[in-house]
């Protein structure tokens, strides 16, 4: 898939499937935006998609749940590239543990990370793709923004949430040429689990690279085909 001239613009870049996603867009020959938090993990991933060949490379620290933030890095997008073609939303935040344990901090915490950073994105971005009527969105609400899971009853409302926008958004903006793809992932062995105190065997969960690379399959599909909900889990964990 060649993408020379296309603008592709990634939050949650610097690490994970975000990160991987990036370099597969610019592998490809698109213009990379790439947003995070953490400026260090950035400058990095930019150094890298330089040395390998790819000029054309914008880093731009930002918190997606600040609206500002965000619209910052849409403008500066515009400004650099003059569109934005693909947006990548791969920014979040769980917390996995019994309901009993959750406390009104963690729900606030998923909440912003997952839902009104997708809603800071959205409301910077669409408005750009729909004046150009063109746009491909893939948002990450994982296996848990459509089946739930115990312990996860914080995790599985923020992303049922994020779900919900989408769906709704897609209908929405369809008429300006966008389209979104919803990917259902379970089980990535990411840095998502580092943090997690639940016994997990990581070895049998998806690996980041089988994730990114359905996501970068999703958003490019030809003609009029749209790939509007992927659901990628490990053979060990099936759902269908």
């Amino acid at each position: 898939m060649e993408l020379i001239g296309k603008t592709c613009l990634i939050f949650g870049a610097g690490r994970g499937i975000g990160r991987k996603v990036a370099e597969l867009y610019s592998n490809a020959g698109a213009n990379i935006v790439i947003s995070s938090r953490t400026e260090s993990d950035l400058l990095e991933l930019e150094y890298q998609l330089n040395s390998q060949g790819n000029p054309n490379v914008l880093a731009l620290a930002a918190d997606a749940a600040v609206a500002e933030d965000v619209g910052s890095v849409a403008a500066s997008t515009m400004e650099r590239f003059g569109s934005i073609d693909h947006l990548i939303h791969a920014a979040g935040l769980g917390v996995l543990k019994p309901f009993g344990e959750l406390t009104g901090a963690d729900l606030d915490a998923m909440f912003r990370a997952n839902v009104l950073s997708a809603f800071n994105v959205f409301q910077s971005v669409l408005p750009y793709m729909a004046e150009k009527k063109f746009g491909r969105v893939v948002a990450f609400p994982g296996i848990l923004g459509k089946a739930p899971m115990m312990r996860a009853a914080g995790y599985c409302a923020a992303k049922y949430a994020l779900t919900g926008m989408v769906k709704c958004l897609a209908q929405e903006y369809k008429r300006f040429g966008i389209r979104f793809t919803l990917m259902h992932l379970g089980g990535v062995d990411s840095t998502f689990w580092d943090d997690i105190t639940m016994r997990v065997d990581r070895t049998k969960m998806l690996s980041v690279d089988a994730a990114a690379e359905a996501a970068f399959f999703a958003a490019n599909q030809p003609g009029e085909g749209v790939m509007a909900e992927v659901v990628l889990v490990p053979e060990s964990h099936q759902l269908v």
